[in-house]
C-alpha cells in the first residue's frame, strides 16, 4: 500500500535524534515553558524571519489567540468583519466566529484555489477590519495585489500558515508576510510534531506579549490574571521534537516539489485536472497535491484497489456545514466545485520514485467512460 502520508516513515528517519530529545526533556525534570520551548521559539522565528514566535497548543488556538489579542489591544471589536476564503478548512472560520467577529466568505481563484484579490476588494465594507489569507494546500496565497489592498484600506492581515511551512514569496517566507501568522504542527504537516502543537509569529512586540499572556490563562505574572485567558501552551516534549525536524524542513519540501513535478509531467488523463505549478516552485511546498475530477469517488475507489491511498480536502465546504446553517443557502460555485471534485494524491518526503511512477501509471490507466 502506498500511504497518503507515511508518518512512521517520515519520523523514523530521525528516530535516534528524537529519542535523545525526548530523554533530554525527561531528564531535565522541566516539562512546560522551559528551555526547549524558548529555544524552538527563537529558532522558528529566525527560520520564518520574524522578531517573535510564541508557541501554543495547536493551529486553531494560534489563529484564535491572534484575533483575541487584537481585540484586547483595541484593534478589533465585536462584530467586525474578517474576510476569509470560502474554501478553507473550517478552523480558519471557527477562530473568527469564536471571537465574536463576522466571517465574510469570498471565492478563491479557480486556477490556484487561493483567495482571489478581486473578490477581497469587492467584499470590503465599513465594517471590514481584517483579511485572513490561508496558504491552502501549501501554496502561497499572498500577492502584491493583496498587500496593496490591506495597505490602502488600513486592514489587518493575518496568515493561516498551517499548511505552508517553508513556503516563499519573493524571498520571504509565509508566516512573515502579514501582521501576524498562525502555524499548526499537527503530525501530518510539513513540519509536524508527534501530537498537537502550534505557534504564532509576528514582528509586533505588543501582539506577541498579549498572545503569550492570553495563552497562559491571561497571566503575565504568576497568579496575577489581567485577562480571561485560556491554557494553550506548547509543551517541552513537542518543542524538542520540532527542533530535531526543523533543520530538515527545506530538504523535505524540495522532495515534495520533485514529486509534484513528476506528477505534472507524467499524469495525462482527460478526466483529471492537475494543479498549476507556479513559475517559482518554492511558492508551493505541496502539503497537498490536489487534482480535480468529476469522477472523484470512482477514481478514489479505483486507486484504492491499486493499493494507493488518497484523501479528500475537503468533502463538505464550511458554508454547507450544520454548525454554520445560516450560510447553507449561500451560492459559492467555485468553492462548491472544488469541494465536490478535489482528490489529494500521496505526496511525502519519503515516497520513492518507483511509488510516484506507480501512482502516475495507475491514474493514466484509469478507464475512460464510453460515450
Amino acid at each position: 500500500m502506498i500511504k497518503f502520508l507515511d508518518l512512521k516513515g517520515v519520523n523514523d528517519r530521525f528516530r535516534n535524534d528524537i529519542s535523545e530529545a525526548m530523554m533530554r526533556v525527561s531528564d531535565s525534570g522541566w516539562y512546560l515553558l522551559g528551555n526547549e520551548v524558548a529555544s524552538f521559539e527563537r529558532e522558528y522565528a529566525s527560520f520564518i524571519g520574524t522578531k517573535h514566535c510564541v508557541g501554543c497548543g495547536n493551529g486553531l488556538e494560534a489563529v484564535t489567540l491572534i484575533l483575541r489579542a487584537w481585540k484586547e489591544l483595541g484593534l478589533l471589536k465585536e462584530g467586525d468583519e474578517v474576510i476569509v476564503p470560502a474554501n478553507t478548512y473550517i478552523a480558519s472560520i471557527l477562530a473568527i466566529s469564536g471571537n465574536g467577529l463576522t466571517p465574510v466568505l469570498v471565492e478563491p481563484d479557480p486556477d490556484t484555489f487561493q483567495i482571489d484579490s478581486k473578490n477581497i476588494e469587492k467584499a470590503i465594507t465599513e465594517a471590514t477590519k481584517a483579511v485572513m489569507i490561508v496558504h491552502l494546500y501549501g501554496r502561497c496565497a499572498f500577492t502584491r495585489e493583496i498587500g496593496e489592498i490591506v495597505r490602502s484600506h488600513n486592514l489587518l492581515l493575518i496568515e493561516d500558515n498551517a499548511q505552508a511551512h517553508g513556503c516563499r514569496f519573493e524571498g520571504r517566507l509565509t508566516g512573515s508576510l502579514g501582521h501576524a501568522a498562525a502555524h499548526s504542527f499537527y503530525p501530518g504537516k510539513n513540519l509536524g510534531a508527534l501530537g498537537d502543537a502550534g505557534a504564532v509569529t509576528t514582528d509586533d512586540e505588543r501582539l506577541a506579549a498579549m498572545v503569550r499572556t492570553l495563552a497562559n490563562y491571561g497571566s503575565s505574572r504568576k497568579y496575577v490574571f489581567d485577562y480571561q485567558g485560556i491554557n494553550s501552551r506548547l509543551d517541552e516534549l513537542q518543542a524538542a521534537i520540532l527542533r530535531v525536524k526543523l533543520p530538515h524542513l527545506d530538504s523535505d519540501n524540495r522532495r515534495r516539489m520533485e514529486i509534484a513535478r513528476m506528477y505534472c509531467a507524467g499524469i495525462n488523463h482527460p478526466d483529471i485536472s492537475l494543479p498549476h505549478i507556479p513559475e517559482e516552485m518554492t511558492s508551493n511546498v505541496w502539503h497537498i497535491f490536489p487534482i480535480l475530477t468529476h469522477r472523484r469517488d470512482e477514481l478514489q475507489a479505483y486507486l484504492a484497489d491499486k493499493e494507493i491511498q488518497t484523501l479528500i480536502h475537503y468533502p463538505i465546504p464550511p458554508h454547507k456545514q450544520k454548525c454554520y446553517r445560516e450560510w447553507n443557502s449561500l451560492s459559492l460555485p467555485i468553492t462548491a466545485a472544488i469541494h465536490s471534485h478535489e482528490l489529494s494524491l500521496p505526496v511525502s518526503p519519503v515516497m520513492t520514485d518507483e511509488e510516484v511512477a506507480h501512482v502516475i501509471s495507475a491514474i493514466n490507466a484509469f478507464p475512460l467512460i464510453r460515450r
